[in-house]
Order: C-alpha cells, then structure tokens, then sequence
C-alpha cells in the first residue's frame, strides 16, 4: 500500500469539514452579508456621496433607535409572541418626557421618566398577555391604538420643544469625534452584544428557544413561561423608552406623530434577521446585519431623493418577501422530493 494513500480517519475529516462549509454557506447569515455587500455596492455606484465618513454616521443614526427597539422584539418573536405598540409607546414617553421637560425637569430626570414611563407600558402589555393569557398581536393591536391616542389627545396639533442643550446633546452627541460614532449606535452596538451573549451563550436564551418551540413542553420541563413573557414585554417597553428619549433629544420636538409607521421597520428587521414568527429560530447576529441591510438600503434611497413613503413601499415589499420566500422554497422542496421519490 502506498504510503500517500488515505486512511479512513483523514477522509472522515475531510468529509466532516466539507459539511461544516456546506451548512455555513446554506446559513441565512451567509446570505445577509452578501445581501449587504450588494447593497454597499450599489448605493455607492448610485450616489457618490453614500461612502463619505460623515454620510455613513449620519445614516447610523437614522435607523439606531429602531434598531435598539428590534432587539427585545426579536427575543418577543422567538416566543412566539410580538409587540405592535412599541411606535405608540415611544410616542406616549416622549410626550411624558415633553410635560416633565415643560415642568423644569432636569436631563438625567428626564431620561428616568422616559425609562420608567415604557417600562410601564411594556408591563401593562404583560399582564394583560402573560396574566389574563391573551394573544399579544390583540392585546398591542389594541394598546398601540391607546397609547398613540393619549399622545395625539394630549398634544393636538402642538408639538413640545422646550428641551435644554444638556437633554438634547444626548441623542445628537458623539462617543467619538473620529470616526464620528453617535451615542445612539454606540448603545445599539453595546446592547446588541448583551442580547447576543444572553440569548447564545446563557441557560436563559436556551429557555427562550424551548418557549419558542414548544411552549406546553417548556412549561411541564419547570420553565415559567408567563414570568419570562412579562419579562420579554417590560424589556420591550423598556428600550422603547430609551429608543423615545434618544429620538426626542435627537430632534429637540415631541409631536404626536412621532415614530408613525416605526412597528412596520422593526418587524421588518426581525424577520429579515431569520426570526421565524412560529418561534423558537432566529439569532441576533442574522437581526443585526439585517439592520444594518435596512438601515443601508433606507439611507441610500433617501440620498438618491426617494420620499419617505416611498421608502415605506419598499420595506412593506421586503417584509412580504422575507415571509413569503422561505415558505415558497419549503413546498418547492416538498413537491421536488416527492417528484424524486
């Protein structure tokens, strides 16, 4: 036998590392980096100014509070559970935070009245899920209506911009001068990595998955599901409230149309992320590229001058293809095996 000749144990290497490649090429990751190589691609062909330093950090900051709300959204999805109040909760606590700032409120009082105030609406959100057992897309369907109610009762047609330079520096301030890195993508980047480490690396994100895909079974194996739904809904409101205060200082108004149409962004972040709405699949890496793909496409289109509706047209169009397209090629794949078999 010739001494080059393979033995079993180097062929069942090479095979085992031929699968590892294969299933990381077939990973839905995989397939958002390429979407957002091509989308960088194409944004910088179609308008010279997409890669300017400047250009880019302002783009961050354009989608950076809605991509701290698609956090807890993601883990509230992989529940099997969602959150369609979170625009009428950011517009509730920037008005809570407009009449606090009316009043004389100091910044750093503000920012706690902005984190309590959505903390308490995702725990309203809570009970009325976890406690009285109620479907979530019901229950915020129906807060979402309250609570953007109570903002436009409030204000009318006013908007409140008595806010000190010292409140307002918060959401347009930098970490960094260079590379300008706003405060609100550093908070993302900084909570996008305690969401991953939780969800991917801790007892508690294999709980949430269990929830996900199998809730009955989750509950007999001494996981409290209720508990951890309430949990998922007050982090929510929670990050609402933050995502409110850093979207307020930014723009230096609170009007009652504040984050209209923003529950529509960030589902649709979650579910191009991979986050199945059947619950128990996604993870936060394939959200955060999702976000960034998004949050390229939104910012390229707008300097290319399309209007914010039709922005709205294209991320309604990607949100359709991302849930349609995996149910499309599953029966695809069903009609090909059985043709074959």
């Amino acid at each position: 036998m010739s001494q080059f000749s393979s033995s079993p144990e180097s062929g069942a290497v090479h095979a085992g590392a031929a699968t590892r490649l294969r299933g990381l090429l077939l990973r839905w990751e995989t397939a958002l980096v390429l979407l957002l190589a091509a989308a960088i691609a194409v944004n910088s062909v179609i308008s010279p100014y997409f890669l300017d330093i400047y250009n880019l950090s302002d783009a961050t900051t354009n989608f950076s509070e809605q991509a701290i709300v698609a956090l807890p959204m993601t883990l509230l999805i992989l529940v099997g559970e969602i959150d369609l109040s979170v625009a009428a909760i950011i517009a509730v606590v920037s008005l809570a935070i407009g009449v606090c700032s009316d009043q004389g409120m100091a910044p750093y009082g503000l920012m706690l009245v902005g984190l309590a105030v959505g903390a308490l609406c995702g725990a309203f959100n809570g009970a009325l899920v976890a406690g009285l057992r109620l479907p979530s897309i019901v229950v915020t369907i129906g807060t979402m209506s309250l609570f953007r109610g109570i903002a436009q009762v409030a204000l009318g047609d006013q908007a409140i911009t008595n806010y000190a330079p010292e409140f307002q520096s918060f959401g347009q301030g930098y970490v960094v001068s260079w590379p300008p890195v706003p405060n609100s993508f550093a908070l993302f980047l900084g909570l996008a990595l305690v969401f991953g480490v939780v969800l991917h690396r801790t007892r508690y994100g294999r709980a949430l998955y269990a929830i996900g895909n199998n809730a009955v079974a989750a509950r007999f194996s001494g996981l409290n599901v209720a508990r951890t739904r309430f949990v998922l809904f007050v982090m929510s409101g929670l990050l609402c409230g933050l995502a409110s205060v850093l979207l307020t200082a930014r723009i230096g108004s609170t009007r009652p149309n504040i984050a209209t149409g923003w529950e529509l962004s960030i589902v649709t972040m979650v579910v191009l992320g991979g986050v199945s709405f059947e619950g128990g699949k996604g993870t936060i890496p394939g959200v955060v590229l999702a976000i960034f793909i998004l949050g390229t496409i939104t910012w390229g289109l707008s300097l290319v001058n399309f209007a914010g509706i039709e922005i709205s047209v294209v991320i309604g169009a990607i949100l359709i293809v991302t849930i349609a397209a995996p149910l499309v090629l599953k029966r695809l794949a069903r009609r090909f095996a059985s043709g074959s078999s």
